[in-house]
C-alpha cells in the first residue's frame, strides 16, 4: 500500500491510495479523495477483504491514515 498526492491545476490537492501484490503486480484497489481517513481506509481495506483472500502481510509506510485508532481496530 501507498500514498500519492498531486494538485489539480486550480490548486486543489488530492491523495491516491494504491494497494499493489507484489507477487502479481495486480492493481487490488485504489482510491482516491480529497481526505482519506483512517476509518474510510479502513472500510475500504474490508471492501477489498469481501471480495479476495486476505494477504499474508502488508507492507506500508507510517502515514497517519495507517496509524490511526481505526487501523488498529481493522489489524
Amino acid at each position: 500500500m501507498d500514498f500519492v498526492s498531486d494538485q489539480l491545476a486550480s490548486g486543489r490537492r488530492f491523495r491516491v491510495l494504491n494497494i499493489v501484490d507484489d507477487f502479481s503486480r495486480e492493481c487490488v484497489g485504489q482510491l482516491v479523495d480529497t481526505s482519506i481517513s483512517g476509518r474510510r481506509l479502513a472500510r475500504f481495506l474490508d471492501e477489498i477483504a469481501n471480495h479476495r483472500s486476505l494477504p499474508a502481510s502488508i507492507i506500508c509506510d507510517n502515514g497517519p491514515e495507517l496509524t490511526s485508532k481505526a487501523m488498529f481496530f481493522c489489524a
